[in-house]
């Protein structure tokens, strides 16, 4: 072989080594990726389970899966009990009773969606511990009751849609009649409201009268109706951006003097964190703004959550608190830097369904008892 030649091959020897860098192993320390394989049939379970393997969002959403099994199964039996704990913090029984408090957030959008449902289901179930959301994602549940939301198109010119007195979202299409029927509704209940308010020395605080709305409206299908029933605290700090502010409004004309303080309500939401005492606590939050930083901020007078779940489709480069991921939270002191924590990049009306069909359905299905669940102390 001639010298030009050697010199040749090892130029290419060099190139190789370079290119094709000899690999660490990865075996035993990661997953192998392996999507669902549709010739065993289609099961429904099985293809939840293939999620966590499948890679991109679908990796998160069954990562996801996975933290809020977690969330759900952990009992204060499961960590040894410290050197000042009390009698009762060591009896067994009292530890395997003492469960995680799971925050529960989500924008309005869901809540006009046919998400409503899930979200109806966890509360009725009593599967969470406290909800947050917009105004919307009061209102819509209540005005739901009274009259439909239709599924219309993205693309529909709003000009067409204002002639005709409809509201777009989304791809869905709001009556005008359905507000001018939750005016009609609502307006007799702000007058006894306020009457209470004279005669009773009633104080109303955002979640008082969210809970008295659950109350009035009466109606299985709400998730509202079924937190009142089950003692479930629903938060919602920003109480007049939406049609309940407009209602407010007019009823401040008709028949002036409602006080709604949000200051009670600010203790009370701290206090379910800071009184968590041994419980961990969880964080499921769908899309962004108020419902997400509210539940974030709750916890962080606890030193932060010890599980997080967020779903939504924002990114983080603008600095919004919508898009940031969990370990922005962590720098707060909102989440514990030893949480387990997931984001899933998903509209949520795809993502959430699927997460509660791989947790808090699929368990309740194969244990037969809500209570054996959650149990509450």
């Amino acid at each position: 072989m001639g010298e030009a030649m050697k010199k040749e091959n090892n130029h290419l020897d060099s190139v190789r080594s370079i290119v094709l860098k000899e690999s660490e192993t990865l075996e035993g320390t990661c997953r192998k990726i392996e999507g669902y394989d549709f010739n065993k049939g289609v099961d429904y379970k099985e293809l939840l389970k293939s999620m966590v393997s499948t890679g991109f969002q679908a990796s998160n959403l069954g990562d996801a899966i996975q933290v809020v099994n977690e969330m759900i199964d952990w009992k204060l039996s499961d960590e040894p009990p410290t050197e000042d704990s009390s009698e009762e913090e060591r009896d067994p029984k009292f530890r395997e009773s003492v469960r995680c408090k799971v925050f529960l957030g989500f924008t309005s959008n869901l809540v006009s969606s046919g998400v409503r449902e899930t979200i109806r289901y966890l509360v009725q179930h009593h599967m969470v511990d406290v909800v947050v959301t917009t105004a919307g994602g009061i209102e819509e549940d209540l005005i739901k009751c009274l009259a439909p939301t239709y599924k219309g198109d993205f693309y529909l010119p709003g000009a067409a849609l204002r002639s005709k007195g409809l509201n777009r979202i989304g791809n869905l299409l709001v009556p005008n009649d359905n507000y001018c029927k939750f005016e009609d509704w609502i307006i007799p209940i702000f007058d006894k409201m306020l009457e209470e308010q004279s005669s009773k020395n009633v104080l109303w605080t955002p979640s008082k009268v969210i809970s008295r709305l659950g109350k009035e409206i009466n109606d299985e299908s709400s998730y509202l109706y079924w937190a009142y029933k089950n003692n479930i605290p629903v938060f919602c700090p920003g109480l007049t951006d939406g049609s309940l502010g407009d209602m407010l409004y007019f009823h401040s004309f008709r028949n002036p003097g409602l006080v709604i303080d949000i200051v009670q309500d600010i203790r009370s939401m701290n206090g379910e964190s800071v009184h968590a005492g041994l419980r961990k606590t969880g964080m499921i939050v769908l899309g962004g703004g108020l419902p997400k930083h509210h539940i974030c901020n709750a916890n962080m007078m606890r030193n932060g959550a010890d599980y997080a779940v967020f779903i939504n489709t924002a990114q983080e480069y603008d600095g919004s608190d919508s898009g940031a991921r969990p370990d922005e939270a962590v720098s707060w002191g909102k989440i514990r830097g030893s949480a387990k924590t997931v984001k899933v990049h998903c509209d949520a009306t795809i993502a959430f369904p699927f997460l509660v069909a791989g947790t808090f359905a699929g368990k309740r299905n194969a244990l037969g008892e809500t209570d054996l669940l959650l149990n509450k102390i």
